[in-house]
């Protein structure tokens, strides 16, 4: 019996180890499966058309293209319903020049080829509005924002500037905090003490957004805004 009771031991011990080991197999092949996988793609902007005009949006009819000055009502929503901004707030219309890095690429992308009198419904998720930084207290990093538009009115747009080598004084490639601090205080409509905290916020706003390695400098590469006199 005792001759039986270790052989059973054994036998029991060997079966074990068999479903650890082929457990671990399943594990490892598992984990191959997984290594193996594509990376899981960020979501892509999505673009409602909510209403068109019922006049002046045929197939020959303005539309909006890359430099073109667009006057936009909008209101700005995140994922929760949560309003965060609206010119409604203001009374006034939001312009800014389509396709020079004046705006969130979603507003990029999203705002192309749309007529007078468009609506539309922009889902931007972080990747193309502001990342897992987010701006300010309004919009928390890594949000998706909800974007109603309107589009009020279409202008041409003068050919951008190289905002970068403007910017850039000593010409090495690279924009100090001192050079942006500088550029601002240039092209401000009104005085601007350096040393202000409302200026140093904006400092510290820009390097925030655009310095991407953190180093202190904002490269060309880093830069979002138009950088290239071919533009």
């Amino acid at each position: 019996m005792v001759k039986i009771s270790v052989f059973l031991c054994l036998l029991v011990s060997s079966i074990v180890c068999l479903s650890v080991e082929a457990s671990e197999e399943v594990k490892e092949m598992d984990q191959e499966v997984k290594d193996t996988k594509e990376p899981e793609k960020k979501p892509d902007l999505k673009i409602e058309v909510v209403s068109l005009p019922e006049k002046g949006c045929d197939k020959d009819a303005r539309k909006s293209q890359r430099l073109d000055i667009l006057s936009m009502k909008y209101t700005g929503f995140l994922e929760n319903g949560t309003k965060f901004e609206s010119t409604d707030d203001h009374n006034n219309e939001f312009s800014f020049q389509l396709g020079v890095g004046q705006v969130i690429q979603g507003w990029e992308r999203g705002m192309l080829d749309m007529c007078v009198g468009e609506k539309r419904k922009l889902t931007v998720p972080p990747h193309l509005a502001y990342g897992d930084i987010g701006a300010g207290e309004r919009i928390p990093p890594a949000s998706t924002l909800i974007f109603e538009c309107e589009l009020v009115k279409i202008d041409n747009g003068p050919k951008p500037t190289n905002v970068f080598n403007e910017i850039d004084t000593d010409k090495d490639g690279f924009i100090t905090r001192k050079e942006v601090s500088e550029f601002l205080m240039k092209h401000s409509e009104d005085k601007i003490e350096p040393e202000s905290e409302e200026h140093q916020n904006a400092l510290d706003n820009i390097f925030l957004h655009e310095d991407k390695d953190k180093d202190g400098q904002i490269s060309k590469e880093e830069f979002s805004g138009p950088k290239h006199d071919e533009l």
